[in-house]
């Protein structure tokens, strides 16, 4: 496991039971490098969606507690915030919930000379992931040929 996976990890398993005292959802965690800063940042959703005071709320206890426990080594800055309407798809439940729903989908390589794919999730498990396009035609990808997951959304 890599260091960015162990913070990850260790994270999640402090957020968990803080985000459902709240009735919030953990919906990830990633830690990662940009322009020079570290981050650490937890999206969280709830029905209805997450306001500034609930993120205000998650980071204040997990800022606390991350200082409690201080595994991370590296300078970071702590971000908690709602995933937005772009919203990956990475776990189960994730998919779960969007099935029926119009996704995006991109792929590492060209597909029948395109990258970007949108359509209704209409099946996935551990290896695959099915969408139906605008045509009624079906296309099944591979999860490792898959760059992004994540809901469409029209303006």
């Amino acid at each position: 496991m890599t260091k960015k996976e162990i913070y990850e990890q260790k994270t999640e398993e402090i957020l968990n039971p803080m985000v459902e005292k709240h009735g919030f959802e953990l919906v990830d965690v990633e830690y990662v490098k940009e322009g020079g800063n570290w981050y650490l940042r937890a999206y969280i959703d709830k029905p209805g969606g997450i306001t500034v005071d609930d993120c205000e709320v998650i980071s204040r206890e997990l800022s606390d507690k991350l200082d409690e426990k201080d595994f991370v080594e590296e300078a970071y800055i702590l971000e908690v915030s709602s995933p937005g309407l772009g919203r990956p798809l990475k776990k189960e439940k994730d998919f779960a919930r969007s099935l029926g729903e119009e996704v995006e989908v991109r792929t590492y390589r060209a597909v029948n000379r395109q990258k970007e794919f949108t359509g209704i999730l209409k099946a996935y498990d551990k290896d695959s992931i099915t969408i139906e396009l605008e045509n009624e035609e079906k296309m099944t990808f591979a999860r490792t040929d898959i760059a992004l997951v994540r809901l469409a959304f029209d303006f």
